[in-house]
């Protein structure tokens, strides 16, 4: 089963970039909400993200990661990828 993932970002935040380039080096799609571009994103984020402003906000399905450094966090913890794929079995299209 896929994982929804949503990311939160501004397009010149360089803690946006890094997520970003994590997510994309355990090759899994994600949903990114630039909140420049569509200012009416900002208060679903931060309803979300329970107060959070900052970007990177990230979510995978309806689980808050936090941002850049807590994504950062889970993965030096080993945490990262049993979320991202709870299973061994992966999906293929």
């Amino acid at each position: 089963m896929k994982k929804e993932i949503t990311i939160y970002i501004k397009k010149t935040c360089p803690y946006c970039i890094r997520a970003k380039m994590l997510l994309d080096s355990k090759k899994v799609n994600y949903t990114e909400i630039d909140i420049e571009e569509h200012p009416e994103q900002r208060e679903v984020m931060i309803t979300r993200s329970n107060g959070r402003k900052t970007v990177p906000q990230i979510f995978i399905d309806e689980f808050h990661v936090g941002g850049c450094d807590d994504l950062f966090a889970l993965d030096n913890s080993k945490r990262l990828d049993s979320l991202l794929n709870p299973s061994d079995t992966r999906e293929e299209i």
